[in-house]
């Protein structure tokens, strides 16, 4: 799609090129991941207690997921500038809390690194925005798996920053600050030129186009597990033996490789031109729907075989018109179906944008409060090294993500027509059961094996949430309805991170004090520091189970009416609700 005066590349290649870069964008937009790698450094050189710490991870949330300015934006700017907003974001947030971790300036007040964390971390929101907003656009036809694997390398990232960290920054935490307010601007400043709106070929080349998209796709998760398995067996191997410098590049080399991998999807096509066919002249159906004139009409987003309206209905809005002219009739707008392009005031008031959005606010905000608080509660349960536990969570997030919405995918379009909601309420109800686990065994092996769980369902959240919104309200103001979504994740964290474990384990680290308990002055240990917040957890995602399969069964006729037949087609003014 074209913004504004955006030149629209065209072809089959342009999409996939932008699909790589992308690749870039992504890990660079995971920088939010990374707070529990810093923040024991905030928590000491600054001498901050656990609730602190925790309001700053509310700032991480919130600076991560407030994207509604970018998701507004998105339609009239081209991704490029998107994409230098986020950049200069960047900067400013991680290069202030550097400042202060590194001691260049002290003295720095608690508020002012508030404001900071979340400036540096809404550059995500700006970079996701660009990234995801564009590539769906550009693989109208493939939403769910798109959807899943650019999530999928955000949630990736954690295992790559605690590669680097390990390894290529010895565990520094001001050398991560001064990679996240430089190198990060520096990956998304050389990316944001291929970053752009393409009309691809959507269904030109018949079975075989589809089949080969279909293999392209395949690669490309393939290309993206085998990097998430890379960084996670690197990771546990740093963690059990010294490695070298020189080893520590290297396989940080290798990893550059397989971040490189899906450009080979463009340059095998660029040294493998497919031949095409002799021009043939289009039916007559096809024919008769041209395009829109002008971009903003969503050119891909209108189907080219749109039945023409019934002659009775020609007719009826005659008569209509011509009322109107002599002033007895007051024009109505019709008021969109599921599966056609809401505004934002007509989506709030639809109960669907609710049950989702409460669904989504549960599973995900359950997930990142376990996040936020992972070095803690490895610490509690007596666990070393919690890096381990950030990279495992970050595989599983991975996982979770490219699996949500590859599987989700498979499942609308086979003979089910499951609708994808059904996976929030799956792995919701697995969510319960961990927390459960967690609040009443909380040793070494069950915190190692459910972070690593707790990270797939956490992931599946986003890969399910993505192409729900976009199917059930559209593909025109979908940056926008996305990132409403996403303030559920922030929101989340104030109310379960901050409010009810920070709260919780201060409380249990006070009274460990009183009786006699030694070590850093606001340290918990112990299954008793988190459990009470765990079983509350487990409560809410039974809750959002119950939600997300409501939802599941309102929606199921708009599954039907899109996929049946077992391929995507899209509404048209004759569909129902």
């Amino acid at each position: 799609m074209a913004t504004g005066n955006v030149k629209v590349k065209t072809g089959t290649r342009p999409p996939w090129v932008g699909l790589a870069a992308a690749v870039w964008v992504q890990m660079a937009a995971g920088n939010a991941y990374t707070f529990p790698l810093y923040s024991p450094a905030l928590k000491s050189v600054l001498g901050y207690d656990q609730r602190q710490l925790a309001m700053l991870g509310v700032a991480n949330d919130i600076g991560e997921n407030f994207g509604v300015v970018a998701g507004v934006l998105c339609n009239s700017l081209p991704p490029w500038l998107v994409l230098l907003v986020g950049a200069a974001f960047c900067f400013v947030g991680f290069g202030t809390l550097w400042l202060a971790v590194s001691g260049t300036v002290i003295g720095m007040p608690y508020w002012l690194l508030w404001i900071a964390l979340a400036i540096g971390t809404n550059s995500n929101a700006w970079f996701v925005t660009a990234v995801l907003v564009t590539n769906m656009r550009n693989f109208p036809l493939r939403r769910g798996v798109v959807a899943g694997l650019l999530k999928g390398y955000v949630g990736l990232s954690a295992a790559l920053f605690t590669q680097i960290f390990s390894g290529v920054l010895h565990r520094s935490p001001t050398a991560l600050l001064f990679l996240l307010a430089v190198g990060l601007p520096v990956v998304c400043l050389s990316t944001m030129y291929y970053v752009r709106p393409c009309t691809p070929a959507l269904g030109a080349g018949g079975d075989e186009e589809d089949a080969m998209q279909d293999g392209h796709f395949a690669f490309a998760q393939a290309a993206s597990v085998l990097l998430g398995t890379y960084l996670v067996g690197t990771t546990v191997l740093g963690s059990a033996v010294e490695l070298s410098d020189a080893t520590s590049y290297a396989l940080f080399g290798v990893t550059v490789l397989l971040l490189l991998a899906p450009l080979a999807i463009p340059v095998k096509m660029t040294l493998f031109r497919k031949k095409k066919r002799p021009a043939m002249e289009p039916p007559a159906a096809a024919s008769s729907a041209e395009p829109p004139a002008s971009a903003e009409e969503e050119p891909l987003l209108i189907p080219s075989d749109a039945p023409p309206p019934p002659a009775d209905d020609d007719s009826e809005k005659l008569d209509v018109l011509l009322a109107e002219g002599e002033g007895a009739v007051v024009k109505r707008k019709r008021r969109p179906r599921r599966g056609e392009d809401f505004e934002f005031a007509e989506a709030l008031v639809k109960a669907d944008f609710w049950l989702l959005w409460v669904g989504y606010f549960i599973g995900v905000g359950t997930g990142v409060t376990v996040l936020n608080n992972l070095a803690q509660i490895g610490a509690a349960a007596g666990i070393a090294d919690t890096t381990v536990l950030l990279s495992l969570f970050g595989l599983g997030n991975f996982l979770g993500r490219l699996g949500g919405g590859a599987i989700s995918e498979k499942f609308v379009r086979s003979t089910l027509l499951a609708p994808r909601p059904i996976w929030m309420s799956l792995t919701q109800t697995v969510l319960a059961v961990v927390y459960l686990c967690l609040a009443y065994a909380l040793a070494p092996g069950v915190v190692h094996a459910s972070a690593a769980v707790i990270g797939v369902c956490y992931g599946a959240q986003f890969a399910v949430m993505i192409p729900t919104t976009s199917e059930l309200f559209g593909l025109k103001n979908f940056g926008l309805f996305y990132n409403l979504m996403s303030v559920a994740n922030p929101l989340a964290a104030v109310l379960f991170s901050e409010e009810l474990m920070g709260r919780l384990y201060d409380g249990e680290a006070a009274r460990q004090r009183r009786h006699g308990g030694g070590g850093h002055p606001h340290a918990c240990l112990g299954a008793e520091c988190f459990r009470v917040a765990f079983v509350v957890l487990a409560g809410c995602c039974a809750l959002g189970t119950a939600v997300s399969l409501v939802l599941a069964a309102r929606i199921r006729p708009v599954y039907r009416a899109l996929y049946a037949g077992g391929s995507f087609r899209l509404p048209n003014s004759s569909q129902q609700h």
